[in-house]
């Protein structure tokens, strides 16, 4: 159990956690759906309130870099578990530059798989830099691999972004990667794009949202089903060409054929390497693949295939149970010691998020500690943008409902729609997401001080803060030769805000800014609003008792 917080005794009520997904704290006026939004409730609590900034990319939440952006997925790692893990970008970009992911198990029986059946290896994943589910540079350095041990065929299934790198920039990565292709495919090796379509169509659903996206995703890369094309730049220009205005994360799916024969259907013998590290958007395409009695849709016929993640996206259910890289064993999460220490705590999101208020938060876990209740809201199926309130009315119905029961004594919450909204690109969507937002604080904060509570007001990473792309050489809002903004639909690098409403503690309470202060820190936090001593593991907390 953790020990009495000498310093403060503890609140009387609640202490409840609210991410606002996507709300980070803008550097231009121009682009900021946050700054566009009207929302008084935010504005007073900025006004009014202990608030300071926190890191939310970069070194701070365990990516390689202080150039790459932080996500959902990292972010409730860290407040979740009070403490900073190298995250999946930073483990298989360590594993592939020293080599150990080639003689890792795994890596080998892809390859001995391959070899021992028609000679053909797939690859599946997100096909881009923007390193929040994978990174091209990964897929390259396998291809090589690939060749190097003496696997004849490669075969690319390319999710296109348009999310995480800019909206249409595809081309980007199709053109120099098919050319690398091309100047491998010697001496007997013939590497190709063989399949994809956008992300947000194909493939990569989540949380059980949307299966007939995996299931377009099924019948594109293994059965070879949908619109044929000579090759996937051939591919991305023509689907543009009949979906005018459509980005990238939002095409259909493509075949690549050769005489009305696609050339990379997936067959019995092959291996399989899904090759994205992010585990949310692989648990169902993986599930497909290796689940005997699978029932979610008919595949058709299911290949007898070596199948490998680039990580183990669920380390419970053991999905799959064979994966390249071993992903960070996060121990000590906020959640379990509180439980431990009796506290009942209760978890809400809608679809899109609910893993990231569960299993993200409890490092990875898909089972819930003792004490702990978790509720989803459904999450509606329709583009985000035509529906930009999402269901931030219904979490906060469910977190009032929870606080009046008093039952609970820490509480956890996300509001999506910063995110959501803000990677389709739609500025004045992204701003009624915002103003969404702020009404349902409007509602949900009453409560809380009627609960005798305080509340921690954060987010995981920015989005909505930077709704056009930034000139690199400038760093002012780039613009299109019409003079239009070009969209931007990808996380920032902006640091996030942190704020404390208080209304029981008479003043007594604040919040200590430091340059370098993480999401890691507010695990640390809450236990001191709750009277608690943080965890030996925990990073240091953010409270300032006067």
């Amino acid at each position: 159990m953790l020990q009495k917080f000498p310093a403060f005794a503890g609140v009387p009520g609640p202490v409840v956690v609210i991410v606002m997904d996507g709300y980070g704290i803008p550097k231009h006026d121009v682009g900021s759906a946050i700054d566009a939004a009207r929302k008084p409730t935010l504005d007073r609590l900025f006004a009014k309130y202990p608030n300071i900034r926190l890191r939310a990319h970069g070194t701070a939440v365990g990516m390689p870099s202080d150039d790459d952006m932080g996500n959902s997925e990292v972010g409730h790692n860290a407040i979740g578990a009070g403490q900073v893990y190298a995250q999946g970008a930073a483990l298989v970009a360590n594993a592939i530059a020293e080599g150990a992911i080639w003689q890792g198990e795994a890596w080998q029986q892809i390859v001995a798989g391959a070899k021992a059946g028609r000679g053909v290896l797939h690859f599946i994943g997100l096909f881009s830099d923007g390193n929040v589910h994978s990174h091209i540079d990964h897929l390259k350095a396998m291809v090589v691999q690939a060749k190097a041990e003496g696997v004849k065929t490669v075969r690319i299934h390319a999710l296109l972004d348009g999310r995480d790198v800019p909206e249409t920039s595809a081309l980007d990565y199709v053109i120099p990667f098919e050319a690398f292709l091309r100047d491998i495919s010697t001496g007997g090796f013939d590497a190709r794009i063989a399949s994809g379509g956008g992300r947000q169509t194909i493939t990569m659903d989540r949380y059980d949202a949307n299966w007939p996206m995996v299931e377009r995703g099924w019948r594109t890369h293994v059965l070879g089903e949908g619109p044929q094309f000579a090759n996937a730049t051939e591919a991305v220009n023509g689907l543009r060409e009949r979906n005018p205005g459509t980005i990238d994360q939002d095409l259909p799916e493509f075949v690549i054929a050769e005489n009305g024969n696609p050339i990379g259907t997936i067959e019995d013998g092959d291996s399989v390497v899904f090759y994205n590290f992010r585990g949310d958007r692989a648990i169902e395409i993986t599930r497909a693949f290796v689940e005997e009695n699978f029932t979610e849709f008919d595949r058709v016929r299911t290949p007898r295939v070596t199948y490998a993640g680039m990580l183990q996206y669920d380390g419970d259910l053991q999905l799959p149970k064979r994966f390249l890289v071993a992903p960070p064993a996060i121990k000590d999460t906020s959640s379990e010691w509180f439980s431990k220490s009796g506290l009942a705590q209760y978890a809400c999101s809608e679809t899109q998020k609910f893993g990231h208020v569960t299993y993200f938060w409890n490092g990875n876990r898909s089972n819930k500690f003792e004490g702990e209740t978790w509720q989803e809201v459904p999450s509606d199926v329709v583009p985000f943008e035509q529906r930009p309130w999402m269901k931030a009315a219904e979490i906060t119905d469910a977190m009032i409902a929870a606080l009046q029961s008093g039952q609970y004594k820490v509480l956890r919450c996300n509001y999506a729609n910063g995110d959501m909204v803000g990677h389709t690109g739609n500025f004045r969507a992204a701003t009624m997401a915002i103003e969404a937002v702020d009404l349902a604080l409007s509602r949900l904060l009453p409560a809380i001080d009627a609960a005798g509570g305080v509340a921690l007001i954060t987010a995981d990473h920015g989005n909505a803060d930077e709704m056009f792309e930034l000139d690199k050489k400038t760093n002012q809002p780039a613009q299109n030769k019409d003079g239009s903004f070009k969209a931007k639909t990808a996380h920032t690098l902006n640091p996030v805000p942190l704020v404390l409403y208080d209304n029981v503690s008479g003043g007594r309470l604040d919040l200590t800014q430091t340059d370098t202060a993480g999401l890691s820190n507010i695990a640390a936090t809450v236990a001191n609003l709750l009277g608690l001593q943080k965890h030996d593991t925990w990073d240091e907390s953010l409270l300032n008792v006067k």
